[in-house]
């Protein structure tokens, strides 16, 4: 299954990536010491057996292998003179290569002598270094990213391996399309969302990273520039293993961590070293990533949280959403503060920001319904409730996801475990549904409009596959926000 998705901008990610050094002595041992290799190592354990077995039957079926190969070398076969060779002792006899130097001269036509066939080294060898420069560049190509691929990060789980896939999807002048898995990183426990983030953690101006919320307390923050990479260059938090005076080992959260799953993730764009995270523990937290701590910590949910979400305009102003039915707003500039309340009718599932206007955000909740709300409206009196501007009932079953369209007003993207993804437009206040499709993906889990191809909208759902839909193929999305469509081209 695909749990989140995340899109990298144009030109973010180096053209080449690296590759990483493989760890050292002490990196492996510290990674032991850790943990973070046991549940492979238990993984491995429980099929221990049968692993054994596997491999007693591969050297078997070598070995018969080899056997058969020299069973048909010294089979049975007719020579020139019908005699029959018994075996490769035979077959040597027939060639007498005792006396093959004795043969007489002759011509040779296609060859000048010995240097034809012999090289000092493989360097010198023409045709050796031809076939490898050949491959070298084609394995180059197959890594580049140019400035104008798209690039995916998806967080999937499947056959309880979770992972994260890395995307290129590039379109051609012709207007053909390709997509495909470039690299893939390896996680130590099931992803739950996912936020990128260009804060330039190992210095310079810009980064390339992305932050990864799982099962697990702590948040990991991967640097997408580096293939083959083995640890995540940034942990938030997490859980480390002590030994108690008695020598027995207890689990113990480092400062500031999160002590329940992270189920949200939302990276703030003004103030690029600021990530805050939304969790089961009931907490909210703001972290600076450059420094690697939690900042501040706020807890006026009395259930998990399941979302959180930036201003676009405002940029200290933070949205949480939770499974008490309520949603909150809160200046990170005053945490103190009880901030201003949204109570909702179930379970919240995802919120965002419109990102036309500071004053306007949607809820998405597990019964299927989707709220709009206006901040201007909002009452300090906890007390007071504040109705929604409007309440739509998108889907059948949970709304897992939305997604504004970042170029067009009114725009909104919803995806939700009835399997369909919609297309709604909320001019006025008044949602009516412009499109709608089932893609495929099962329950659908994350949605996204690209910001560099504001039309395209990346799907994943419990399927694990990555589906792509060009919004603007549909005739009533085209008509109704056609007008749109010229943010959609490059800039030459």
């Amino acid at each position: 299954m695909i749990s989140a998705i995340s899109w990298i901008p144009k030109g973010a990610s180096k053209p080449v990536p690296d590759v990483a050094e493989p760890p050292s002595k002490e990196e492996i041992e510290e990674l032991i010491k850790s943990g973070a290799l046991q549940q492979s190592e238990d993984a491995g354990s429980e099929d221990g057996d049968d692993s054994m077995n596997v491999e007693d039957e591969k050297e078997n079926d070598q070995v018969a292998h080899a056997v058969a190969v020299a069973e048909a070398i010294g089979s049975t076969s007719k020579n020139k003179s019908g005699t029959q060779l018994e075996d490769v002792t035979d077959g040597l006899n027939e060639l007498d290569m005792d006396h093959y130097d004795e043969e007489d001269d002759g011509i040779e036509l296609f060859s000048s002598g010995l240097g034809d066939l012999y090289y000092p080294s493989n360097e010198m060898d023409p045709y050796l270094n031809d076939q490898n420069d050949g491959d070298d560049s084609e394995d180059l190509d197959d890594m580049a990213i140019k400035p104008m691929d798209a690039v995916i990060a998806c967080a999937r789980n499947e056959d309880d391996v979770s992972h994260l896939e890395v995307y290129i999807y590039e379109e051609t002048d012709e207007g053909d399309s390709n997509m495909y898995v470039h690299h893939d990183i390896i996680l130590s426990a099931f992803p739950l969302c996912t936020a990128w983030l260009d804060c330039p953690i190992k210095g310079g101006e810009k980064g390339n990273f992305i932050a990864v919320g799982s099962m697990e307390p702590s948040i990991e923050i991967w640097d997408l520039d580096i293939i083959d990479e083995v640890q995540p260059c940034v942990i938030l938090g997490g859980a480390e293993e002590k030994k108690n005076k008695k020598g027995k080992k207890k689990l113990k959260y480092k400062e500031g961590s999160h002590t329940g799953a992270v189920l949200g993730l939302a990276w703030n764009k003004e103030y690029r070293n600021i990530l805050a995270s939304a969790s089961a523990d009931k907490q909210v937290k703001i972290w600076d990533v450059a420094a690697g701590k939690c900042d501040i910590t706020m807890e006026h949910h009395q259930d998990k949280v399941q979302a959180v979400a930036w201003n676009h305009h405002a940029p200290q102003v933070l949205l949480s959403g939770s499974f008490d039915h309520s949603v909150v707003m809160k200046d990170g500039r005053v945490p103190s503060h009880s901030g201003f309340r949204w109570s909702v009718m179930a379970d919240v599932e995802s919120l965002a920001w419109d990102p036309h206007t500071e004053h306007s955000f949607v809820v998405s909740l597990e019964d299927g319904t989707v709220r709009g709300y206006d901040i201007r409206a909002a009452k300090s009196d906890q007390s007071s409730e504040s109705q929604p501007r409007f309440t739509l009932h998108a889907h059948d079953k949970a709304v897992c996801t939305v997604s504004y369209n970042p170029v067009a007003p009114n725009l909104l993207a919803t995806g939700s475990t009835d399997k369909m993804v919609k297309l709604w437009d909320l001019s006025n206040n008044q949602p009516s549904c412009v499109a709608s499709q089932n893609p495929k993906a099962g329950a659908v889990f994350s949605v996204s409009f690209s910001g560099d191809n504001p039309f395209l909208l990346a799907i994943g759902g419990s399927k694990g596959k990555l589906q792509l839909w060009d919004t603007l193929s549909d005739a009533a999305v085209s008509r109704k926000f056609g007008n749109h469509s010229q943010h959609n081209k490059p800039k030459a």
